[in-house]
């Protein structure tokens, strides 16, 4: 899966966030398009990664 370098950006804030670390902000945009692959949600607390969009990121890290 190819993402643009700012729906990665926003992948890996995703993350970040998971893991409890402070984010800035999260493009909204790219947030949306995310969740059109199934990689992020939207819930009560903001924008999330899901356990696909852990994977998307994991196998991204690999070929980098």
């Amino acid at each position: 899966m190819t993402l643009s370098p700012g729906q990665l950006v926003a992948l890996k804030n995703l993350a970040r966030k998971k893991a409890g670390e402070a984010v800035d902000w999260i493009n909204i945009a790219d947030a949306r398009v995310l969740t059109d692959l199934g990689l992020a949600e939207r819930n009560g607390g903001g924008w999330v990664i899901t356990n696909d969009g852990v994977a998307a990121l994991a196998g991204h890290q690999d070929s980098d």
